[in-house]
């Protein structure tokens, strides 16, 4: 087992999985160990549905369908914050070999999320919608605790905002309950190490540039 400052580091998006099946074993203690994350008023607010087989086959099948049927555009950011987004995209289609003009390459790596990258399990991550900020915070750590505890037995994971563009469908395969809102998917499985991408690790700002520390106030010290 990795000890916490390497099992933090090691851990990246995994977008190409081979098919082997995850010990049932290792999701239970992962599992286990993510139920232990801190909560708002220890509401425990995360719902997870897990998928694999036919059942998660099902799923991917609906999705190409809709998909292709309805082609939607993930949700905007705002405008100050979408140069995060294209340097991104830059990044990770450029360690798949696709080029900023190539948009065919593009969209057929975009649809790959609708697949769940291939992983033989995925999961949609669901709070109560009567909850708030403070109950979404709590299902992150949730979801970090989880993809940690995965990381550390060798499980790769990606977590997917873009299956939150189709809704409906998954509500309608995964029997969701209305009162559940979806707040995204999750691919697992063990990374493909053939894929370049299941490499990448992308860079991150200083720690400044997110973190003020603000020191005692010096004239009402005086």
């Amino acid at each position: 087992m990795l000890d916490f400052e390497e099992l933090v580091r090691s851990r990246c998006s995994s977008r190409r999985f081979l098919p082997t099946p995850i010990p049932r074993e290792l999701l239970a203690e992962a599992l286990a160990l993510a139920q232990l994350a801190p909560s708002n008023s220890n509401i425990q607010p995360w719902r997870l549905f897990l998928m694999e087989g036919e059942r998660l086959e099902r799923l991917r099948e609906a999705l190409r369908a809709e998909v292709k049927a309805n082609p939607r555009e993930l949700a905007p950011l705002p405008v100050s914050f979408q140069g995060y987004r294209r340097e991104l995209g830059t990044i990770v289609y450029g360690a798949m070999g696709i080029s900023r003009d190539d948009e065919a390459g593009r969209a057929l790596a975009s649809q790959r999320n609708y697949e769940f990258f291939g992983a033989p399990m995925a999961g949609i991550l669901c709070m109560h919608r009567d909850l708030g900020l403070a109950d979404a915070v709590s299902v992150g750590m949730y979801l970090q605790t989880l993809v940690l505890g995965l990381t550390a037995r060798g499980i790769g994971s990606c977590v997917q905002a873009a299956l939150t563009t189709y809704p409906e469908v998954i509500r309608r395969e995964l029997a969701i309950p209305e009162e559940l809102v979806i707040l995204c998917g999750l691919s697992l499985g063990y990374a493909d190490p053939a894929f370049p991408a299941n490499h990448l690790k992308v860079p991150k700002r200083p720690v400044e540039q997110n973190v003020s520390i603000l020191g005692p106030d010096a004239d009402r010290a005086a």
